[in-house]
């Protein structure tokens, strides 16, 4: 398998497909940009993308790397765009593609145009504008936030988190100073950027002017047939360092309908946020989230079901997922085996393979996954740990951990586990 553009988070995702429930060896090939990118160090086999190169480049660069190492399955969460018209000749070499449909995947790289097949579909939405020079900017905030609103902005396209700013005008106050750094702009001063750059020639991206939304962000992660038939949505929110896996079919039944209309196929995200009281979308991602490894404490294994589904056109028995449960976020660290120390260049080959010995062993949430743990040929020197509030089980003994039943008198009992979070 490969998974190329690699980030911290997908070393948890390699974690799921090695320990899958079928106890199916998996060979993992990874690639990032960055030489040193932590989640190489998980990989069986690792190598360098290219960096800033055009679609039809990383195209060409993707056929040949499914050639060259015998990929089966490849299972991409960026350059979508370059990799999604490739199902048939990927076929033809022997690399079963993970991805959605071109034409979902050009909408849904545009927030504006999410938005607005969204609303056309009934999918409940927030009021918006977009802008591209300092003047629509201005008037965009002024109709939004003639409700009383605040008003948040950023890139149209797909620039992740770069680019938000949530716009305000007060004065910085002595509290605000010593809190926590948040992300925040004058109206006047998202304005002068944009006039300044048009003065001095820059391209100046598509901009989202809408309601910021405050509360809790729920991620529903979704496994979807080709033709966007939902088999199963897990939602969970984030409030601070915890995720709450989420009993409320609302979140769900909206994802459905999104991934219904776009025809999302495998593994998709969708994001909302509440206003006045009702749940609205915030976005759409036709690839799994960073985050989608959370759900391995409902017992589902999602990532393997989507891998089943791709080669089989099967997702295999898919348990109901065990809901209310709480997970908290922490930090541990992993010593890297072979790693080059700080500042030290790496090895010259742009590509590598994992040596024989082995990290310490890692291990999933017992329930619904295997009880065993499988050896990772590396793993992450960056991660988070999981610790979970779950619904009572049948108590569990891993390689890597002990899962132990909570009682209604310690309702906070952790659940330690080796799934690390990115």
């Amino acid at each position: 398998m490969w998974l190329s553009s690699a980030g911290v988070a997908t070393t948890q995702v390699m974690r799921m497909l090695r320990e899958n429930p079928d106890a199916v060896d998996v060979r993992i090939h990874g690639t990032n940009v960055e030489r040193d990118a932590p989640a190489l160090s998980a990989c069986d086999v690792s190598e360098v993308e290219p960096r800033h190169v055009s679609d039809d480049n990383y195209a060409d660069f993707a056929l040949d790397f499914c050639r060259r190492h015998r990929i089966d399955v490849l299972i991409p969460p960026r350059r979508l765009a370059a990799l999604a018209g490739l199902t048939d000749v990927l076929a033809q070499a022997g690399t079963h593609l993970m991805c959605s449909p071109p034409a979902a995947i050009d909408t849904l790289t545009s927030k504006s145009r999410t938005y607005e097949e969204a609303e056309a579909a009934g999918i409940p939405v927030p009021p918006w504008r977009v802008a591209s020079d300092a003047a629509s900017f201005r008037e965009a905030v002024g109709e939004l936030s003639a409700t009383g609103e605040r008003v948040c902005v950023k890139p149209a396209g797909e620039y992740s988190a770069f680019g938000f700013r949530i716009l305000d005008d007060r004065p910085l106050r002595l509290k605000d100073l010593l809190a926590a750094p948040a992300p925040l702009a004058s109206v006047e001063a998202v304005a002068h950027a944009l006039q300044r750059a048009a003065d001095e020639g820059e391209t100046v991206p598509e901009l989202l002017v809408m309601p910021y939304l405050e509360g809790p962000e729920v991620s529903v992660d979704c496994l979807s047939a080709p033709g966007g038939g939902l088999l199963t949505g897990i939602a969970r929110s984030k409030q601070g360092r915890y995720r709450y896996l989420l009993d409320d079919p609302a979140p769900v039944a909206i994802a459905r309908r999104l991934v219904g209309h776009f025809r999302l196929a495998y593994l998709s995200n969708v994001q909302l946020r509440h206003r006045n009281g009702e749940p609205v979308l915030l976005e759409a991602n036709p690839r799994a989230s960073a985050g989608i490894f959370q759900t391995a404490f409902t017992g589902v294994n999602l990532p393997w079901a989507a891998v089943r589904l791709l080669l089989h056109g099967d997702a295999g028995p898919l348990p109901a997922p065990r809901l209310g449960g709480r997970l908290a976020i922490t930090e541990t660290a992993t010593e890297v085996l072979g790693a080059p120390s700080l500042g030290v260049p790496g090895p010259t080959s742009p590509a590598h393979t994992a040596p024989a010995h082995m990290a310490p062993a890692h291990g999933l949430p017992a329930h619904g996954l295997p009880a065993h743990a499988v050896p990772a040929p590396r793993t992450s020197p960056e991660a988070d740990v999981l610790l979970a509030e779950v619904p009572a089980v049948p108590p569990a003994t891993t390689a890597a951990a002990t899962v132990t039943t909570p009682t209604p008198a310690a309702a906070s009992t952790p659940v330690p586990a080796a799934l690390a979070a990115g």
